[in-house]
């Protein structure tokens, strides 16, 4: 049976330890493949056998450890319910709940606070609870006190001891056991008060009072440990707020056609195949086709591209794109899970579930963090009850509870996945969409971006870049070119007609006697007037003399387009120039990308000499012309043989397999669904800025992360030493109230920090950049080029080397000649001690020597 995904709602994790301990439990069951749980959606991914037994068996498992799990396909068999559970509902619970809890928390905490700590600090005594008279009620009314506020968090209790009875404690566990103890003191201190009364030994009642009465540190820690966990409850609900925010885009109803009439319907109820009416202001409700009327889509939620698109019938749209002018009526094609927006929220909700490797570590010590903290507070205890304050009870307490209290794992487990979840949601609003946290890690440490030319450096269409008329030429040649270029279904063609529609010229010319001149152009009669359009070479052979446009035709090629002659009736009218043209973005992309210390190259089917006009224009580092698909995945290849990180960027299915290999694979948003399926980054408003928008947001995500652990760890670091008392020689304690404070707020500031994220914005290339040379170096192709074009200027050469002992030695000097420019095709032999490539015309004896040499071996003859 094939492996199968289910995502599950998990209760009662409060920590990183409590996410380990999830993740541990689901993972030792049997049929289980891979599960991933994610404590701030309280959520997790699970990859199985597909058997139902297995989904039971994880339940089981999670239960018996502590926690609750439910299988969302379970819950709520409706697709939609599956693939769509908006994360802010949750949060909006889960902050509504903290407020309750702290609002009655602060009104039998406060009190309590007041009560016992009001003497020592001055303030107005409560009469009837004060002096020796008044302090059996006063201790009597702070156990009330203490009780309620006991009994309002009360979830600490139950959570903490039900894991530390599992045998695996958690956060919870160091607070119900630190507030429990100080409870459970101060309880037997109040029977040590009264039996002292009973016997009228009012000193004896007074110091069991000053020295024995902790509700105070019980109450309190729980009040602040809740004032914490509501401010951690309000900030882990923006994280989410961008995946809620496409979540909203998508309407909640539809007009709908049945039985020849309007409907207004859920647009959860449209099927496939169902004709939707929508008008001025409304939204498309799901991805369809036009079958009739015409419209003005807004489509910027979707592709970024702030101009409206002019819809037709037969034309596609996209669902939550808003019709700004017209009516339309549709046929839906794809409805609930498989939309656009559906595709889109399912990437950024599973990047967001992923884990990165940097994770990892913080999981590590998260899963053994609560242990060793409840060890540390025991050997605390012991320590200052036997050595330090030998038989003081009350001081070695107070250190062993301000350990319990001030440990935070929260901190530790919020650090990365609060970043990553704000990082990814970024993206997802700027149009870049990031399937896993491991490629948004990754993006951060890339040296080289590989680039396809066609559709990711360039447009990937033909359009007309200039029009130059003869000097005899009539007003009217344009409109006659695209009346015959109409005709035909040519790309340049289909340039020339689009122009001509920019322009305003009217292509609907009577057009009779049409010829398609293989290799040539086109001819034909338009309008009574001859027409021909092509080649130089078709212009000679027709007896056209094209000198008067000559130095413009050459001036065109010089800059890699593509020029066509027009003539009419046997003389010269026009010339028209086409080419891919690049995008506006692209050379202050790359840029950009220099700006970051990463190389570029440009990868491209195309002859050497138009990638070259393209790789000066854009300012890439070096070029790679003349390849072929499989020749695109083994430059990538060799690119991180060589050690570098790679990240390959395309458009096409014939960029598939090097997105694949590619450390990083980024697919433009426009091209195919092949490309987009083997990228692990998506830039869906297919602009090459993006490139360097997606390395610099995980940049600035990894920087992020780096201060979250390094806070987390440092707080740990530095407070639970505090908290067992290596100060206290120079008079500094913690007070467990102290340090309950710091414990709830540590979670907050790590939160705090990574929201910052959604205040990030790209950068801008430098003013200069843009006009800044860059040498460009032209290799062709990595393999063998069919033609045999390639291989012409290559030399077949064979190296006798010295030194090589074993495979690890082959390897040295593979990689060191790889690492030649110009050099291909390289093989070396153990057994022959020699190594076989092919060297281009620029590849010098010296070269290859020097190369082996700097590996540690010796060329001894070169043939």
């Amino acid at each position: 049976m094939a492996d199968a995904k289910e995502t599950f709602d998990i209760t009662g994790m409060t920590c990183a330890a409590c996410e380990a301990r999830v993740q541990r439990a689901a993972s030792g069951v049997k049929g289980v493949s891979q599960a991933q749980v994610n404590l701030l959606k309280n959520s997790m991914e699970l990859v199985y056998d597909g058997k139902p037994k297995t989904l039971d068996a994880v339940v089981a498992a999670i239960d018996k450890a502590g926690y609750g799990a439910a299988p969302r396909s379970r819950a709520d068999t409706s697709e939609k319910a599956a693939a769509f559970v908006d994360p802010k509902i949750a949060a909006d619970k889960a902050i509504a709940a903290k407020q309750k809890q702290l609002i009655w928390s602060l009104v039998f905490g406060v009190p309590l606070f007041y009560i016992s700590m009001g003497p020592m600090l001055g303030w107005p005594e409560v009469p009837g609870l004060a002096g020796m008279e008044g302090m059996m009620a006063s201790a009597v009314t702070q156990l009330l006190l203490a009780t309620f506020v006991l009994f309002v968090n009360r979830s600490y209790f139950q959570m903490g001891f039900k894991t530390l009875f599992h045998l695996s404690p958690n956060m919870d566990s160091l607070i119900a056991v630190g507030s429990a103890a100080s409870y459970l003191y101060s309880l037997v201190g109040v029977y040590q008060m009264a039996e002292a009364l009973g016997v009228m030994d009012m000193e004896a009642a007074h110091y069991a009072m000053m020295h024995s009465l902790y509700f105070d540190s019980a109450g309190t820690i729980l009040v602040l440990i809740t004032l914490g966990k509501y401010f951690e409850a309000r900030a882990k609900g923006k994280t989410t707020s961008a995946l809620s925010a496409l979540m909203d885009l998508a309407p909640k109803t539809a007009t709908v056609i049945r039985d020849g009439e309007e409907q207004k319907i859920s647009s959860d109820d449209v099927r496939e195949g169902d004709i939707l009416v929508v008008r001025t202001g409304e939204s498309v409700p799901v991805d369809g086709v036009l079958t009739e009327g015409t419209a003005s889509v807004d489509e910027s939620a979707i592709t970024g591209e702030p101009v409206p698109a002019e819809k037709a019938a037969g034309d596609k749209v996209t669902g939550a794109t808003v019709v700004q002018a017209g009516w339309l009526q549709m046929r839906a094609t794809a409805v609930g899970a498989d939309t656009t927006l559906s595709h889109i929220i399912k990437l950024v909700d599973e990047a967001t579930n992923s884990k990165a490797p940097i994770e990892r570590t913080a999981d590590r010590i998260a899963g053994v963090f609560v242990p060793i903290v409840m060890a540390i507070a025991a050997a605390t205890f012991v320590l200052w009850l036997a050595f330090l304050a030998p038989g003081d009870f009350a001081v070695a307490f107070n250190h062993a509870v301000s350990v319990l209290v001030i440990s935070c794992p929260c901190a530790l487990g919020l650090a990365t996945p609060t970043a990553i979840m704000v990082g990814t949601e970024r993206g997802a609003k700027v149009g870049i969409l990031i399937k896993s946290a491991e490629s948004l890690e990754c993006a951060g440490d890339l040296d080289t971006v590989v680039l396809d030319k066609t559709g990711t450096i360039t447009e990937g269409k033909p359009r007309v870049t200039s029009f130059v008329p003869a000097a005899s030429a009539g007003k009217d040649v344009l409109s006659l070119a695209a009346a015959l270029e109409s005709r035909s279904e040519h790309p340049l063609a289909q340039a020339v007609v689009g122009y001509a529609e920019d322009e305003k010229a009217a292509a609907d010319a009577d057009v009779s006697d049409f010829a398609q001149i293989p290799g040539g152009g086109l001819a034909g009669t338009v309008s009574g007037v001859k027409l021909l359009i092509g080649n130089a070479r078709l212009m000679k052979e027709r007896g056209v003399d094209v000198s008067e446009l000559e130095s413009a035709a050459d001036a065109a090629a010089a800059k890699a387009e593509t020029p066509l002659f027009i003539a009419a009736d046997g003389k010269l009218s026009a010339l028209v120039a086409i080419a891919d043209v690049v995008k506006p973005t692209s050379a202050s992309a790359i840029a950009r990308l220099h700006q970051m210390g990463i190389h570029a190259i440009m990868l491209t089917g195309d002859q050497p000499k138009t990638a070259s006009v393209i790789a000066s224009e854009v300012g890439v580092d070096e070029v790679v012309a003349g390849v072929l698909p499989d020749q695109k995945e083994k430059k990538v290849h060799d690119l991180e043989r060589q050690g570098h990180k790679v990240a390959m960027v395309g458009d096409g299915i014939n960029d598939a397999p090097a997105l694949a290999r590619a450390d990083v694979g980024i697919a433009i948003g426009a091209g195919t669904d092949v490309a987009i399926g083997s990228a692990d980054i998506v830039l869906m408003h297919s602009d090459p800025a993006d490139i360097a928008t997606a390395i610099e947001l995980s940049r600035a995500t990894m920087r992020d992360i780096r201060q979250n652990l390094f806070w987390a760890l440092f707080y740990n670091a530095i407070c639970i030493p505090v908290a067992i008392g290596v100060l206290a020689p120079w008079g500094i304690t913690l007070n467990p109230m102290v340090g309950a404070a710091a414990m709830g707020f540590s979670s907050v500031f790590v939160v705090s920090n990574a929201l910052r994220l959604f205040a990030w914005k790209p950068s801008k290339a430098k003013a200069d950049a843009s006009a800044k040379e860059t040498e460009v170096s032209i290799s062709e192709g990595t393999d063998e080029n069919p033609s045999g074009e390639e291989g012409k200027d290559m030399a077949a050469k064979t190296l006798s080397i010295d030194g090589m002992m074993c495979e690890h030695c082959v390897q040295h000097v593979t990689e060191a000649l790889e690492g030649v420019r110009g050099v291909k095709n390289v093989h070396v032999s153990l057994e022959n001690k020699n190594a076989t490539l092919d060297a281009g015309l620029l590849v010098s004896d010296d070269k290859l020597k020097k190369a082996v040499a700097d590996a540690g071996y010796t060329v001894t003859a070169i043939k």
